[in-house]
Protein backbone atom coordinates (compact mmCIF):
# COMPACT_ATOMS: atom_id res chain seq x y z
CA UNK A 1 0.00 0.00 0.00
CA UNK A 2 1.40 3.41 -0.96
CA UNK A 3 1.96 6.25 1.50
CA UNK A 4 -0.81 8.17 -0.16
CA UNK A 5 -3.19 5.30 0.59
CA UNK A 6 -2.02 4.95 4.19
CA UNK A 7 -2.20 8.59 5.21
CA UNK A 8 -5.43 10.57 5.39
CA UNK A 9 -5.92 13.19 2.74
CA UNK A 10 -5.34 16.85 3.66
CA UNK A 11 -9.08 17.35 3.41
CA UNK A 12 -9.78 14.52 5.86
CA UNK A 13 -7.14 15.83 8.25
CA UNK A 14 -8.67 19.30 8.03
CA UNK A 15 -12.13 17.96 8.78
CA UNK A 16 -10.86 16.08 11.84
CA UNK A 17 -9.07 19.17 13.17
CA UNK A 18 -12.04 21.43 12.49
CA UNK A 19 -14.47 19.01 14.10
CA UNK A 20 -12.26 18.66 17.17
CA UNK A 21 -12.20 22.44 17.65
CA UNK A 22 -15.95 22.74 17.11
CA UNK A 23 -16.76 19.90 19.51
CA UNK A 24 -14.61 21.49 22.22
CA UNK A 25 -16.31 24.85 21.69
CA UNK A 26 -19.80 23.32 21.89
CA UNK A 27 -18.77 21.51 25.07
CA UNK A 28 -17.71 24.77 26.71
CA UNK A 29 -20.82 26.68 25.58
CA UNK A 30 -23.14 23.86 26.68
CA UNK A 31 -21.41 23.45 30.04
CA UNK A 32 -21.94 27.11 30.87
CA UNK A 33 -25.70 26.61 30.69
CA UNK A 34 -25.59 24.22 33.66
CA UNK A 35 -22.21 24.40 35.42
CA UNK A 36 -23.25 27.23 37.74
CA UNK A 37 -26.36 25.49 39.11
CA UNK A 38 -24.54 23.80 41.99
CA UNK A 39 -22.35 26.86 42.60
CA UNK A 40 -25.22 29.34 43.02
CA UNK A 41 -25.51 29.12 46.83
CA UNK A 42 -21.79 29.87 47.26
CA UNK A 43 -21.92 32.66 44.67
CA UNK A 44 -24.87 34.25 46.50
CA UNK A 45 -22.98 34.04 49.77
CA UNK A 46 -19.73 35.52 48.40
CA UNK A 47 -21.36 38.29 46.36
CA UNK A 48 -24.18 39.06 48.82
CA UNK A 49 -27.07 38.66 46.39
CA UNK A 50 -29.48 35.91 47.42
CA UNK A 51 -32.56 37.73 46.12
CA UNK A 52 -31.30 38.03 42.52
CA UNK A 53 -29.15 34.90 42.27
CA UNK A 54 -31.55 33.24 39.78
CA UNK A 55 -30.47 35.81 37.20
CA UNK A 56 -27.00 34.24 37.03
CA UNK A 57 -28.51 31.28 35.15
CA UNK A 58 -31.36 33.14 33.47
CA UNK A 59 -29.05 35.84 32.04
CA UNK A 60 -27.02 33.30 30.07
CA UNK A 61 -30.08 31.45 28.77
CA UNK A 62 -31.81 34.71 27.90
CA UNK A 63 -28.88 36.18 25.97
CA UNK A 64 -27.91 32.98 24.15
CA UNK A 65 -31.49 32.39 23.00
CA UNK A 66 -32.15 35.97 21.96
CA UNK A 67 -29.09 36.28 19.71
CA UNK A 68 -29.28 32.85 18.08
CA UNK A 69 -31.24 33.92 14.95
CA UNK A 70 -29.04 37.00 14.44
CA UNK A 71 -25.79 35.02 14.63
CA UNK A 72 -27.16 32.52 12.13
CA UNK A 73 -28.17 35.17 9.62
CA UNK A 74 -24.98 37.20 10.01
CA UNK A 75 -23.02 34.02 9.36
CA UNK A 76 -24.95 33.54 6.11
CA UNK A 77 -24.24 37.12 5.06
CA UNK A 78 -20.64 37.70 6.17
CA UNK A 79 -19.11 34.25 6.42
CA UNK A 80 -19.54 31.78 9.25
CA UNK A 81 -15.86 31.37 10.08
CA UNK A 82 -15.20 35.00 11.00
CA UNK A 83 -18.46 35.21 12.97
CA UNK A 84 -17.61 31.97 14.77
CA UNK A 85 -14.18 33.27 15.76
CA UNK A 86 -15.77 36.52 16.94
CA UNK A 87 -18.42 34.76 19.05
CA UNK A 88 -15.77 32.50 20.62
CA UNK A 89 -13.63 35.51 21.48
CA UNK A 90 -16.62 37.22 23.12
CA UNK A 91 -17.37 34.07 25.09
CA UNK A 92 -13.81 33.74 26.39
CA UNK A 93 -13.53 37.42 27.33
CA UNK A 94 -16.85 37.22 29.17
CA UNK A 95 -15.73 34.04 30.96
CA UNK A 96 -12.76 35.93 32.38
CA UNK A 97 -15.08 38.77 33.43
CA UNK A 98 -17.37 36.25 35.18
CA UNK A 99 -14.44 34.72 37.03
CA UNK A 100 -13.22 38.13 38.21
CA UNK A 101 -16.64 39.61 39.08
CA UNK A 102 -16.68 41.42 42.45
CA UNK A 103 -20.44 42.01 42.72
CA UNK A 104 -23.56 40.16 41.61
CA UNK A 105 -24.55 42.85 39.04
CA UNK A 106 -21.07 42.54 37.49
CA UNK A 107 -21.47 38.76 37.28
CA UNK A 108 -24.95 39.00 35.75
CA UNK A 109 -23.73 41.51 33.16
CA UNK A 110 -20.78 39.28 32.29
CA UNK A 111 -23.15 36.29 31.99
CA UNK A 112 -25.24 38.22 29.48
CA UNK A 113 -22.14 38.84 27.38
CA UNK A 114 -21.09 35.23 27.81
CA UNK A 115 -24.52 34.12 26.57
CA UNK A 116 -24.15 36.34 23.50
CA UNK A 117 -20.92 34.57 22.63
CA UNK A 118 -22.11 31.11 23.62
CA UNK A 119 -25.27 31.38 21.53
CA UNK A 120 -23.19 32.26 18.49
CA UNK A 121 -20.76 29.41 19.10
CA UNK A 122 -23.53 26.80 19.19
CA UNK A 123 -25.60 27.89 16.20
CA UNK A 124 -22.57 28.67 14.01
CA UNK A 125 -21.01 25.34 14.89
CA UNK A 126 -24.08 23.48 13.67
CA UNK A 127 -24.11 25.58 10.49
CA UNK A 128 -20.37 25.07 9.91
CA UNK A 129 -20.93 21.30 9.93
CA UNK A 130 -23.19 21.90 6.93
CA UNK A 131 -20.32 23.74 5.22
CA UNK A 132 -17.67 21.15 5.99
CA UNK A 133 -19.41 17.84 5.27
CA UNK A 134 -21.72 16.61 2.54
CA UNK A 135 -25.47 16.35 3.20
CA UNK A 136 -25.35 12.57 3.40
CA UNK A 137 -22.72 12.68 6.17
CA UNK A 138 -24.24 15.44 8.28
CA UNK A 139 -26.27 13.14 10.50
CA UNK A 140 -23.17 11.24 11.61
CA UNK A 141 -21.24 14.37 12.53
CA UNK A 142 -24.21 16.16 14.09
CA UNK A 143 -24.65 13.10 16.29
CA UNK A 144 -21.25 13.77 17.84
CA UNK A 145 -22.32 17.27 18.83
CA UNK A 146 -25.60 16.01 20.21
CA UNK A 147 -23.75 13.56 22.43
CA UNK A 148 -21.47 16.32 23.70
CA UNK A 149 -24.47 18.56 24.39
CA UNK A 150 -26.32 15.88 26.33
CA UNK A 151 -23.29 14.83 28.35
CA UNK A 152 -22.54 18.47 29.19
CA UNK A 153 -26.04 18.85 30.60
CA UNK A 154 -25.29 16.17 33.19
CA UNK A 155 -21.58 16.77 33.77
CA UNK A 156 -21.99 20.55 34.16
CA UNK A 157 -23.57 20.54 37.63
CA UNK A 158 -21.04 17.95 38.82
CA UNK A 159 -18.08 20.04 37.67
CA UNK A 160 -19.63 23.12 39.23
CA UNK A 161 -19.88 21.31 42.55
CA UNK A 162 -16.30 20.03 42.37
CA UNK A 163 -14.89 23.47 41.53
CA UNK A 164 -16.93 25.11 44.27
CA UNK A 165 -15.96 22.60 46.96
CA UNK A 166 -12.32 22.01 46.02
CA UNK A 167 -11.18 25.29 44.43
CA UNK A 168 -13.56 28.21 43.95
CA UNK A 169 -16.77 28.84 42.07
CA UNK A 170 -14.76 31.25 39.90
CA UNK A 171 -13.06 28.28 38.23
CA UNK A 172 -16.41 27.28 36.75
CA UNK A 173 -15.81 30.24 34.42
CA UNK A 174 -12.02 30.55 34.29
CA UNK A 175 -11.61 26.94 33.15
CA UNK A 176 -13.03 28.02 29.78
CA UNK A 177 -9.97 30.09 28.98
CA UNK A 178 -7.23 27.47 28.36
CA UNK A 179 -9.52 25.08 26.49
CA UNK A 180 -11.23 27.89 24.60
CA UNK A 181 -7.96 29.39 23.41
CA UNK A 182 -6.91 26.01 22.03
CA UNK A 183 -10.26 25.60 20.24
CA UNK A 184 -9.98 29.14 18.87
CA UNK A 185 -6.46 28.60 17.53
CA UNK A 186 -7.32 25.29 15.87
CA UNK A 187 -10.54 26.67 14.39
CA UNK A 188 -8.71 29.67 12.93
CA UNK A 189 -6.43 27.33 11.01
CA UNK A 190 -8.72 24.42 10.19
CA UNK A 191 -12.11 25.94 9.34
CA UNK A 192 -12.79 26.61 5.65
CA UNK A 193 -12.19 30.14 4.42
CA UNK A 194 -15.06 32.49 5.13
CA UNK A 195 -17.39 33.14 2.23
CA UNK A 196 -19.85 35.99 2.03
CA UNK A 197 -23.43 35.63 1.00
CA UNK A 198 -25.41 38.20 -0.93
CA UNK A 199 -24.66 41.72 0.30
CA UNK A 200 -27.67 43.29 1.93
CA UNK A 201 -28.60 45.49 4.82
CA UNK A 202 -28.86 43.79 8.18
CA UNK A 203 -32.44 43.17 9.23
CA UNK A 204 -32.29 45.16 12.46
CA UNK A 205 -36.08 45.34 12.96
CA UNK A 206 -36.46 41.59 12.51
CA UNK A 207 -33.53 40.88 14.82
CA UNK A 208 -34.96 43.23 17.44
CA UNK A 209 -38.38 41.61 17.29
CA UNK A 210 -36.88 38.14 17.61
CA UNK A 211 -34.76 39.22 20.55
CA UNK A 212 -37.88 40.65 22.19
CA UNK A 213 -39.83 37.45 21.58
CA UNK A 214 -37.00 35.34 22.98
CA UNK A 215 -36.69 37.63 26.01
CA UNK A 216 -40.40 37.36 26.75
CA UNK A 217 -40.48 33.59 26.37
CA UNK A 218 -37.41 33.00 28.54
CA UNK A 219 -38.61 35.38 31.26
CA UNK A 220 -42.04 33.77 31.35
CA UNK A 221 -40.66 30.23 31.54
CA UNK A 222 -37.85 31.10 33.96
CA UNK A 223 -39.79 33.25 36.42
CA UNK A 224 -43.43 32.23 35.92
CA UNK A 225 -43.58 30.20 39.11
CA UNK A 226 -41.49 32.65 41.14
CA UNK A 227 -43.51 35.72 40.15
CA UNK A 228 -46.83 33.87 39.91
CA UNK A 229 -48.34 32.58 36.66
CA UNK A 230 -51.34 34.85 37.11
CA UNK A 231 -49.35 37.91 38.17
CA UNK A 232 -49.59 41.15 36.17
CA UNK A 233 -45.89 40.86 35.25
CA UNK A 234 -46.24 37.40 33.68
CA UNK A 235 -49.53 38.17 31.95
CA UNK A 236 -48.05 41.40 30.60
CA UNK A 237 -45.00 39.53 29.29
CA UNK A 238 -47.20 36.94 27.58
CA UNK A 239 -49.30 39.62 25.88
CA UNK A 240 -46.24 41.64 24.83
CA UNK A 241 -44.54 38.53 23.43
CA UNK A 242 -47.65 37.59 21.47
CA UNK A 243 -47.86 41.13 20.04
CA UNK A 244 -44.22 41.00 18.91
CA UNK A 245 -44.81 37.60 17.31
CA UNK A 246 -47.73 38.99 15.29
CA UNK A 247 -45.50 41.81 14.02
CA UNK A 248 -42.64 39.53 13.00
CA UNK A 249 -43.97 38.01 9.77
CA UNK A 250 -45.02 41.32 8.12
CA UNK A 251 -41.64 42.83 9.02
CA UNK A 252 -39.71 39.86 7.64
CA UNK A 253 -41.68 39.93 4.40
CA UNK A 254 -40.51 43.50 3.77
CA UNK A 255 -36.88 42.89 4.73
CA UNK A 256 -34.22 42.69 2.03
CA UNK A 257 -32.31 40.03 3.98
CA UNK A 258 -34.70 38.73 6.67
CA UNK A 259 -33.24 37.10 9.76
CA UNK A 260 -35.90 34.41 9.36
CA UNK A 261 -36.75 34.11 5.64
CA UNK A 262 -40.55 33.77 5.29
CA UNK A 263 -40.11 31.25 2.48
CA UNK A 264 -38.09 29.01 4.75
CA UNK A 265 -40.64 29.36 7.54
CA UNK A 266 -43.28 28.30 5.01
CA UNK A 267 -41.52 24.95 4.60
CA UNK A 268 -43.39 22.15 6.36
CA UNK A 269 -40.08 20.37 6.92
CA UNK A 270 -38.60 23.36 8.76
CA UNK A 271 -41.73 24.09 10.81
CA UNK A 272 -42.48 20.48 11.79
CA UNK A 273 -38.83 19.72 12.56
CA UNK A 274 -38.52 22.81 14.75
CA UNK A 275 -41.67 21.89 16.67
CA UNK A 276 -40.38 18.34 17.14
CA UNK A 277 -37.13 19.82 18.47
CA UNK A 278 -39.13 22.01 20.86
CA UNK A 279 -41.15 19.12 22.29
CA UNK A 280 -38.17 16.75 22.46
CA UNK A 281 -35.98 19.29 24.24
CA UNK A 282 -38.76 20.10 26.71
CA UNK A 283 -38.88 16.44 27.72
CA UNK A 284 -35.11 16.05 27.57
CA UNK A 285 -34.33 18.87 30.00
CA UNK A 286 -37.13 17.85 32.34
CA UNK A 287 -35.26 14.56 32.61
CA UNK A 288 -31.70 15.89 32.76
CA UNK A 289 -32.41 18.62 35.30
CA UNK A 290 -34.78 16.88 37.71
CA UNK A 291 -33.68 13.25 37.81
CA UNK A 292 -30.51 14.15 39.77
CA UNK A 293 -32.74 16.06 42.20
CA UNK A 294 -34.92 12.98 42.64
CA UNK A 295 -31.84 10.83 43.28
CA UNK A 296 -30.37 13.25 45.80
CA UNK A 297 -33.58 13.87 47.77
CA UNK A 298 -35.30 10.48 47.64
CA UNK A 299 -32.31 8.12 47.57
CA UNK A 300 -30.06 10.37 49.64
CA UNK A 301 -27.02 10.28 47.35
CA UNK A 302 -24.52 13.09 46.89
CA UNK A 303 -24.39 15.31 43.82
CA UNK A 304 -21.41 13.32 42.55
CA UNK A 305 -23.10 9.94 43.06
CA UNK A 306 -26.29 11.21 41.41
CA UNK A 307 -24.17 11.89 38.33
CA UNK A 308 -22.73 8.37 38.51
CA UNK A 309 -26.27 6.98 38.76
CA UNK A 310 -27.12 8.84 35.56
CA UNK A 311 -24.38 7.09 33.58
CA UNK A 312 -26.81 4.58 31.98
CA UNK A 313 -28.75 7.54 30.57
CA UNK A 314 -25.51 9.08 29.26
CA UNK A 315 -24.48 5.75 27.74
CA UNK A 316 -27.81 5.37 25.98
CA UNK A 317 -27.65 8.94 24.73
CA UNK A 318 -24.11 8.66 23.33
CA UNK A 319 -24.65 5.28 21.69
CA UNK A 320 -27.99 6.22 20.11
CA UNK A 321 -26.61 9.56 18.85
CA UNK A 322 -23.80 7.76 17.09
CA UNK A 323 -26.01 5.04 15.62
CA UNK A 324 -28.71 7.48 14.54
CA UNK A 325 -26.11 9.58 12.73
CA UNK A 326 -24.76 6.55 10.90
CA UNK A 327 -28.20 5.27 9.97
CA UNK A 328 -29.20 8.68 8.68
CA UNK A 329 -26.03 8.88 6.57
CA UNK A 330 -26.31 5.45 4.98
CA UNK A 331 -30.04 4.78 4.83
CA UNK A 332 -31.43 8.28 4.67
CA UNK A 333 -34.40 7.21 6.78
CA UNK A 334 -34.63 10.38 8.81
CA UNK A 335 -38.33 10.13 9.59
CA UNK A 336 -38.04 6.51 10.71
CA UNK A 337 -35.18 7.44 13.05
CA UNK A 338 -37.16 10.35 14.47
CA UNK A 339 -40.19 8.13 15.10
CA UNK A 340 -38.07 5.46 16.76
CA UNK A 341 -36.30 8.02 18.96
CA UNK A 342 -39.48 9.79 19.99
CA UNK A 343 -41.17 6.47 20.74
CA UNK A 344 -38.26 5.32 22.91
CA UNK A 345 -38.23 8.69 24.68
CA UNK A 346 -41.97 8.44 25.32
CA UNK A 347 -41.54 4.91 26.65
CA UNK A 348 -38.81 6.20 28.96
CA UNK A 349 -41.06 8.96 30.29
CA UNK A 350 -43.89 6.51 30.91
CA UNK A 351 -41.50 4.23 32.79
CA UNK A 352 -40.21 7.16 34.84
CA UNK A 353 -43.85 7.84 35.62
CA UNK A 354 -43.86 4.65 37.72
CA UNK A 355 -40.90 5.46 39.99
CA UNK A 356 -41.41 5.67 43.75
CA UNK A 357 -39.48 6.03 46.94
CA UNK A 358 -38.27 2.42 46.93
CA UNK A 359 -37.52 1.88 43.23
CA UNK A 360 -34.28 -0.12 43.03
CA UNK A 361 -31.07 1.10 41.45
CA UNK A 362 -31.20 -1.67 38.84
CA UNK A 363 -34.72 -0.75 37.73
CA UNK A 364 -33.79 2.93 37.60
CA UNK A 365 -30.74 2.11 35.48
CA UNK A 366 -32.91 0.28 32.93
CA UNK A 367 -35.35 3.20 32.81
CA UNK A 368 -32.49 5.67 32.44
CA UNK A 369 -30.95 3.65 29.60
CA UNK A 370 -34.20 3.51 27.62
CA UNK A 371 -34.78 7.24 28.16
CA UNK A 372 -31.22 8.04 27.09
CA UNK A 373 -31.59 6.03 23.90
CA UNK A 374 -34.71 8.01 23.03
CA UNK A 375 -33.17 11.36 23.89
CA UNK A 376 -30.10 10.68 21.79
CA UNK A 377 -31.86 9.75 18.57
CA UNK A 378 -33.81 12.97 18.08
CA UNK A 379 -32.04 16.37 18.30
CA UNK A 380 -29.31 16.11 15.69
CA UNK A 381 -31.53 14.17 13.27
CA UNK A 382 -33.97 17.09 13.47
CA UNK A 383 -31.17 19.53 12.65
CA UNK A 384 -29.89 17.38 9.78
CA UNK A 385 -33.40 17.13 8.33
CA UNK A 386 -33.73 20.92 8.27
CA UNK A 387 -30.22 21.54 6.89
CA UNK A 388 -30.82 19.10 4.05
CA UNK A 389 -34.04 20.90 3.12
CA UNK A 390 -32.62 24.41 2.52
CA UNK A 391 -30.03 25.86 0.15
CA UNK A 392 -26.49 26.47 1.38
CA UNK A 393 -27.12 30.22 1.61
CA UNK A 394 -29.69 29.59 4.35
CA UNK A 395 -27.80 27.04 6.46
CA UNK A 396 -27.13 29.56 9.21
CA UNK A 397 -30.70 30.81 9.38
CA UNK A 398 -32.09 27.27 9.27
CA UNK A 399 -29.75 26.09 12.02
CA UNK A 400 -30.75 29.13 14.06
CA UNK A 401 -34.47 28.32 13.74
CA UNK A 402 -33.95 24.81 15.10
CA UNK A 403 -31.55 25.97 17.83
CA UNK A 404 -33.97 28.73 18.84
CA UNK A 405 -36.88 26.27 19.06
CA UNK A 406 -34.81 23.82 21.09
CA UNK A 407 -33.61 26.53 23.50
CA UNK A 408 -37.15 27.72 24.15
CA UNK A 409 -38.24 24.09 24.50
CA UNK A 410 -35.57 23.48 27.14
CA UNK A 411 -36.64 26.53 29.15
CA UNK A 412 -40.30 25.55 28.75
CA UNK A 413 -39.68 21.96 29.86
CA UNK A 414 -37.71 22.96 32.96
CA UNK A 415 -40.28 25.58 33.96
CA UNK A 416 -43.36 23.42 33.41
CA UNK A 417 -41.89 20.37 35.09
CA UNK A 418 -40.68 22.46 38.03
CA UNK A 419 -44.19 23.82 38.49
CA UNK A 420 -45.75 20.36 38.23
CA UNK A 421 -43.23 18.93 40.71
CA UNK A 422 -43.55 21.67 43.31
CA UNK A 423 -47.33 21.82 43.06
CA UNK A 424 -47.67 18.04 43.25
CA UNK A 425 -45.35 17.79 46.24
CA UNK A 426 -47.09 20.62 48.09
CA UNK A 427 -50.51 19.02 47.48
CA UNK A 428 -49.30 15.66 48.82
CA UNK A 429 -47.70 17.07 51.98
CA UNK A 430 -50.06 19.82 53.13
CA UNK A 431 -51.25 17.63 56.01
CA UNK A 432 -47.73 17.14 57.36
CA UNK A 433 -46.76 19.29 60.35
CA UNK A 434 -44.17 22.05 59.97
CA UNK A 435 -41.73 20.12 62.14
CA UNK A 436 -38.44 21.92 62.64
CA UNK A 437 -39.08 24.27 59.74
CA UNK A 438 -40.48 21.87 57.14
CA UNK A 439 -42.19 23.77 54.31
CA UNK A 440 -44.51 21.90 51.94
CA UNK A 441 -43.57 24.38 49.21
CA UNK A 442 -39.86 23.52 49.53
CA UNK A 443 -38.75 19.90 48.98
CA UNK A 444 -35.26 20.71 50.32
CA UNK A 445 -36.73 20.97 53.85
CA UNK A 446 -37.77 17.29 53.96
CA UNK A 447 -34.75 16.46 56.08
CA UNK A 448 -36.18 18.54 58.94
CA UNK A 449 -39.01 16.05 59.49
CA UNK A 450 -38.71 13.22 62.03
CA UNK A 451 -38.37 9.59 60.89
CA UNK A 452 -41.80 8.32 59.80
CA UNK A 453 -42.96 11.71 58.56
CA UNK A 454 -39.76 12.10 56.56
CA UNK A 455 -40.41 8.78 54.81
CA UNK A 456 -43.93 9.95 53.96
CA UNK A 457 -42.56 13.18 52.51
CA UNK A 458 -39.89 11.36 50.49
CA UNK A 459 -42.54 9.07 49.03
CA UNK A 460 -44.65 12.13 48.19
CA UNK A 461 -41.71 13.76 46.39
CA UNK A 462 -41.03 10.57 44.41
CA UNK A 463 -44.67 10.31 43.31
CA UNK A 464 -44.78 14.02 42.44
CA UNK A 465 -41.71 13.51 40.24
CA UNK A 466 -43.30 10.50 38.56
CA UNK A 467 -46.55 12.38 37.97
CA UNK A 468 -44.58 15.24 36.39
CA UNK A 469 -43.09 12.87 33.81
CA UNK A 470 -46.51 11.48 32.98
CA UNK A 471 -47.75 15.03 32.41
CA UNK A 472 -44.79 15.67 30.07
CA UNK A 473 -45.58 12.60 27.96
CA UNK A 474 -48.17 14.36 25.75
CA UNK A 475 -45.42 16.67 24.47
CA UNK A 476 -43.61 13.69 23.00
CA UNK A 477 -46.88 12.28 21.69
CA UNK A 478 -47.33 15.57 19.81
CA UNK A 479 -43.80 15.19 18.45
CA UNK A 480 -44.60 11.70 17.19
CA UNK A 481 -47.72 12.98 15.44
CA UNK A 482 -45.69 15.70 13.72
CA UNK A 483 -43.01 13.19 12.69
CA UNK A 484 -45.66 10.98 11.07
CA UNK A 485 -46.55 13.83 8.71
CA UNK A 486 -42.96 15.02 8.24
CA UNK A 487 -41.64 14.48 4.72
CA UNK A 488 -37.88 15.04 4.66
CA UNK A 489 -36.84 16.04 1.15
CA UNK A 490 -33.51 15.81 -0.56
CA UNK A 491 -31.44 18.92 -0.18
CA UNK A 492 -31.59 19.67 -3.87
CA UNK A 493 -35.35 19.45 -4.26
CA UNK A 494 -36.15 21.31 -1.05
CA UNK A 495 -33.52 23.91 -1.76
CA UNK A 496 -34.98 24.50 -5.18
CA UNK A 497 -38.45 24.93 -3.72
CA UNK A 498 -37.23 27.50 -1.23
CA UNK A 499 -35.27 29.29 -3.92
CA UNK A 500 -38.39 29.45 -6.10
CA UNK A 501 -40.39 30.88 -3.22
CA UNK A 502 -37.68 33.46 -2.68
CA UNK A 503 -37.92 34.55 -6.28
CA UNK A 504 -41.62 35.12 -5.75
CA UNK A 505 -40.87 37.18 -2.64
CA UNK A 506 -38.33 39.22 -4.57
CA UNK A 507 -40.98 39.93 -7.20
CA UNK A 508 -43.36 41.14 -4.52
CA UNK A 509 -40.68 43.51 -3.22
CA UNK A 510 -39.72 44.75 -6.69
CA UNK A 511 -42.05 47.72 -6.70
CA UNK A 512 -41.00 48.99 -3.29
CA UNK A 513 -37.30 48.37 -3.86
CA UNK A 514 -36.86 49.38 -7.50
CA UNK A 515 -35.99 53.00 -6.79
CA UNK A 516 -33.30 52.01 -4.32
CA UNK A 517 -31.81 49.45 -6.67
CA UNK A 518 -31.67 51.96 -9.48
CA UNK A 519 -29.51 54.22 -7.32
CA UNK A 520 -27.14 51.40 -6.37
CA UNK A 521 -28.80 50.28 -3.14
CA UNK A 522 -29.07 46.57 -2.48
CA UNK A 523 -32.72 46.54 -1.58
CA UNK A 524 -35.36 48.15 0.59
CA UNK A 525 -34.53 48.90 4.18
CA UNK A 526 -36.13 46.42 6.55
CA UNK A 527 -38.83 48.16 8.47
Amino acid sequence: MSKAQQAPSPREGGVVAAMSALILAVLLAALDQTIVSTALPRIAEDLHGFDDIAWVSAAYLLASTAVTPLWGKLGDMFGRKRLYLASTTIFLAASVACGLARTLPELIGARVLQGVGGGGMIVLTFALVGDIVAPGERGRYQGMFGSVYGVASIVGPLLGGVFTDQLSWRWAFLINLPFGVVALAVAARALPAATRGARARIDYPGATLLAGIATGLVLVTSFGERWGWGSPAIIGLILATAALALLLLPVERRAAAPVLPPAMLGSRTVVFSSLIGFFANAAMFAVLVYLPTYLQIVHGVSATLSGVSMLPLVAGLVISQSLAGRWAAHAGRLRAILLAGLAANLAGLLLLGTIGGTTSTLVLSVYFLITGVGIGMVPMVVLTTVQNSVPAADLGAASAVVTFARSIGAAFGVAVFGTLLNTGFADRTRALPAAGGFDAARPDTIGRLPGALRETALDAFAHATAAGYLWMAPALAAGILLAVFLKPASRSSAGAAVATARVAEDDVRTDTGQADRDTGDKGPIAA
